[in-house]
């Protein structure tokens, strides 16, 4: 039944939405479509590589075809550990580094939709919601953190 992947796929996309939101509103370089985008093309694979698994399984080609669903979660991490580094941005006059908790959430976003793919529906949503809460609270505590760095180190710039 056709109803059955492409609801998962949109409940991917949804929780993919609200991680995407909070960065969005944060104004990074990856936003709401692309978490999204993200979470539902990872749900998709982890799909299509099981519809693949059943439609080869018993037919004349099943004795050379090797299923390995733990390949495709490779595809999927290898495919979005690149999109992600590009959103890192290594500013050398400045000597900082931007992007990595964006390239971090993107990856995050496709392992939501791997977990819905697999059924993992509350899995998914649990962890879509700690990511948020992450991604929000910690913002707070990093800003507490830069105000106090002065009395900490004095003025010191650390080396």
């Amino acid at each position: 039944m056709i109803w059955i992947p492409v609801t998962k796929v949109i409940y991917s996309m949804f929780l993919g939405g609200l991680i995407g939101f909070e960065r969005e509103l944060a104004q990074k370089p990856a936003g709401l479509r692309t978490h999204m985008l993200v979470a539902g093309s990872a749900a998709l694979m982890i799909i299509l590589g099981d519809i693949l698994i059943h439609n080869y399984n018993g037919g004349t080609v099943a004795h050379i075809i090797q299923a390995d669903p733990i390949r495709i979660m490779e595809a999927i991490i290898t495919g979005i550990s690149f999109l992600g580094a590009g959103t890192i941005i290594f500013k050398n006059q400045e000597e900082t580094v931007e992007g990595l908790t964006t390239a971090a959430s993107i990856l995050f976003a496709s392992a939501i939709g791997i977990a819905v793919a697999i059924q993992q529906y509350l899995l998914a949503g649990v962890l879509a919601i700690l990511a948020i809460l992450v991604l929000f609270g910690m913002g707070y505590v990093e800003r507490f953190i830069t105000r106090l760095r002065p009395y900490v180190y004095g003025d010191k710039k650390e080396d």
